[in-house]
């Protein structure tokens, strides 16, 4: 018998677009929200008006980092923070800032969330408030 395990649908990615979206405007915050499934492949994204372009490329990477890492963006950051410059070679990995966060049901990642356009806790708090939309 295979395996089975959750993944994250089209239906699931728009409720969390339209949360995060949500939290965004109760804070007037121009960011941009990208969803992305467990192998960083993005399959929706919200740039809001007022929103710098480059956010819509961090906000990617970010999402791409904590679905293939399978942990948060910011554990990244840490890490390098704290003086273990040599992961910055680590390959397929650019969205190492906070504000990506892996989403989690059963044991599994099945996707992730990356906000960029704000303070990088106030990006993590907007992929949070995401993906509390589904689970």
């Amino acid at each position: 018998m295979l395996a089975t395990k959750p993944y994250l649908t089209q239906s699931d990615a728009q409720k969390i677009l339209d949360a995060a979206n949500k939290h965004a405007e109760a804070n007037n915050w121009a960011v941009t929200i990208a969803v992305c499934d467990e192998g960083g492949h993005m399959i929706g994204l919200i740039r809001r008006d007022g929103c710098a372009p480059l956010s819509a490329y961090i906000a990617q990477e970010k999402a791409r980092t904590a679905a293939m890492g399978k942990r948060e963006t910011r554990v990244y950051e840490e890490i390098i923070n704290n003086g273990r410059h040599a992961f910055l070679s680590a390959p397929h990995v650019s969205g190492m800032l906070e504000g990506g966060v892996n989403i989690e049901v059963n044991g599994h990642t099945i996707g992730a969330v990356g906000v960029s356009g704000v303070k990088s806790a106030e990006d993590a708090a907007t992929a949070k408030a995401g993906i509390a939309a589904i689970l």
